[in-house]
C-alpha cells in the first residue's frame, strides 16, 4: 500500500509542478501579448510619421522646383498640369 501512496504523491507533485508551469506560461503569454500590442502601436505611429515626412519631402521638392531649381522642373510642370486638369474636371462637374 505504501508503494501506491508514493506513486500518488509523486503524481500529485508532478501535477502541481505542471499547473505552476502552466500558470507561469499563461502570465508570460499575457505579457508578450501586451508587448505585441505596444509594438504594433509603435509601428503604426512610425509608419504614420514616415508617411507625413514623405509628404513634406514631396511638397518641399515641388516648391524647390517651382522656385527655379533646375532639378525636377518637368516634375513640377506635370504636377501643375495634373492640378489644372483636376480643377477643370471640378469646374465641369459644378457647371452640370
Amino acid at each position: 500500500m505504501s508503494e501506491l501512496v508514493k506513486i500518488v504523491d509523486s503524481l500529485e507533485n508532478k501535477i502541481s509542478k505542471l499547473l505552476h508551469h502552466l500558470e507561469v506560461l499563461q502570465q508570460m503569454n499575457k505579457t508578450l501579448e501586451k508587448e505585441l500590442v505596444s509594438i504594433r502601436n509603435q509601428k503604426d505611429l512610425t509608419e504614420k510619421s514616415v508617411s507625413e515626412w514623405e509628404q513634406k519631402y514631396n511638397s518641399l521638392k515641388l516648391a524647390n522646383s517651382m522656385l527655379g531649381s533646375n532639378t525636377n522642373k518637368t516634375e513640377a510642370k506635370l504636377k501643375i498640369n495634373t492640378l489644372i486638369r483636376e480643377l477643370d474636371h471640378c469646374i465641369a462637374q459644378l457647371s452640370e
